[in-house]
């Protein structure tokens, strides 16, 4: 029978650190998205950004309570006509489109999460970005189609 020694309870509490770092860190990429402020009309709404392929497909699915002036911003690579479902959703949104220029160029309001998969939100040109804010956030802040936006992101990190 071997002894235990002393290097080896090192080895091991090593060991255990480096798959604690491992396990927090992938939690805080999984379930903490970058942030920035988004300015429309006198509205400043602070929102996750989703720049990658499972951050959209995500998006505040799961999210218990959308407090106001916050929200989702969904960046892609190219434009295009992207459709939004409500999978998992537990809390009904208003939904934005933004074309390159970051001007609303089509708004859905009031979806609810009964929707589910049932029906898909496409705007009728294409888009760059898709903003996701509490239902009624449209109508009580004034927002409408050609309105600007304003905001900062590295693009250079969309997937």
């Amino acid at each position: 029978m071997s002894q235990w020694r002393p290097h080896t309870t090192g080895i091991l509490i090593g060991g255990l650190v480096l798959i604690l770092i491992a396990l927090v860190g992938s939690y805080m990429a999984v379930n903490f998205q970058p942030t920035t402020q988004l300015r429309l009309n006198s509205n400043v709404f602070s929102v996750q950004v989703a720049k990658t392929e499972a951050e959209r497909e995500k998006g505040l699915s799961g999210v218990e309570k959308l407090n106001p002036n916050t929200g989702l911003l969904m960046v892609f690579s190219t434009d295009g006509e992207w459709g939004i479902w409500m999978k998992g959703m537990k809390v009904p949104i208003d939904i934005l489109w933004l074309n390159k220029d970051k001007k609303v160029i089509y708004i859905v309001t009031d979806a609810t999460p009964e929707l589910s998969t049932d029906k898909t939100f496409v705007p009728k040109s294409p888009a760059r970005y898709v903003l996701e804010v509490a239902a009624g956030t449209v109508k009580n802040s004034g927002i409408k189609i050609n309105d600007v936006a304003s905001f900062e992101i590295d693009e250079g990190t969309v997937k």
